[in-house]
């Protein structure tokens, strides 16, 4: 049985994530870790770590005879840019301390997730393929495809199980936003539920890939247990369910809650970043590799929403 380490477990991802994989490997096998003293998000084993200390990250791994690692310790898009030499150390120095640590104390596997901010604006933006330029333009880009390289590196050099998934925006009822450039997709709901106008800052145009957290979830746990000799890639694969913009999303809503409104100002930092992310992602290695398949569309996902946060 996996005994696992999940870094950041207190943040978007990782508060979701810990309670799918508890259900999943049991309650005492998957441990909780973040920043934070307090961990009354954890329900369960919860361990106080700053993935930049590497002697507590040590004993972590070895007190609890951890066998896989899901890294989602990291700053994101937006709050990278404020602080791009903490963005840095914290996404990369992090992930080196994780696969450093791994490599040397019996971890199996380590999932670090990559992001569409891999990508930049010379990369194709429709059906962006797996395979393709990268060159990002933000902090936490460059993080983001460093990060993905050196899961490489120690796949190959060390034969560390490295793998991970380049995901689109995420869509959560549970997890506030965590400063991100996809961030409006989540704060929209509330506003909507409050029955208050909503001030989005990117353009009613913008369309971008978008993920609901079920589905994100899933796709962690379905590629950490895929064989290994099925998987070509292995590490930062394209993943995505639905394509929308603010426009479209707000229209969605309103087929709900008729008389919400939106309007905008866009915020240039966070718009010029949308501006070079992709607008769809091709996912064809995924599903033929390890047969991702997302269950939400914008449809459904906008009723589960609405409903949850009601």
């Amino acid at each position: 049985m996996q005994k696992i380490l999940v870094t950041g477990a207190l943040g978007q991802i990782g508060v979701e994530l810990i309670d799918a994989l508890r259900k999943t490997y049991g309650k005492n096998h998957v441990i909780a870790s973040d920043l934070r003293a307090d961990a009354e998000n954890a329900y369960g084993p919860y361990e106080q770590l700053d993935v930049l200390d590497t002697q507590k990250l040590t004993e972590v791994i070895k007190e609890h005879k951890i066998t896989r690692i899901y890294h989602l310790a990291a700053l994101l898009s937006a709050v990278g840019e404020h602080h791009p030499l903490k963005a840095w150390d914290v996404n990369m120095t992090g992930t080196l301390n994780v696969y450093e640590a791994a490599r040397h104390h019996g971890v199996e596997s380590v999932f670090v997730p990559s992001s569409i901010g891999a990508f930049g604006a010379s990369t194709p933006l429709d059906q962006t393929p797996q395979d393709t330029i990268q060159r990002p333009s933000t902090m936490y880009g460059i993080t983001k495809v460093a990060g993905e390289l050196l899961g490489d590196y120690y796949a190959n050099k060390f034969g560390l199980d490295c793998r991970g998934l380049r995901f689109p925006g995420l869509i959560s009822y549970l997890a506030p936003p965590g400063g991100g450039t996809t961030d409006y997709a989540v704060e929209i709901f509330h506003y909507a539920v409050k029955g208050q106008p909503y001030t989005c800052y990117l353009r009613p145009d913008t369309s971008l890939d978008m993920m609901y957290m079920p589905d994100a979830l899933q796709a962690c746990i379905q590629l950490m247990e895929a064989p290994a000799d099925q998987l070509i890639h292995r590490n930062a694969f394209n993943v995505t369910a639905m394509q929308f913009t603010p426009e479209q999303l707000t229209a969605e809503i309103q087929k709900h809650v008729p008389d919400f409104t939106i309007n905008y100002e866009v915020d240039p930092i966070r718009q010029s970043i949308a501006d070079s992310w992709p607008n769809s992602m091709d996912d064809s290695a995924a599903r033929q590799e390890w047969g991702w398949s997302p269950e939400y569309d914008l449809s459904k996902m906008v009723a589960e929403m609405l409903k949850h946060l009601r």
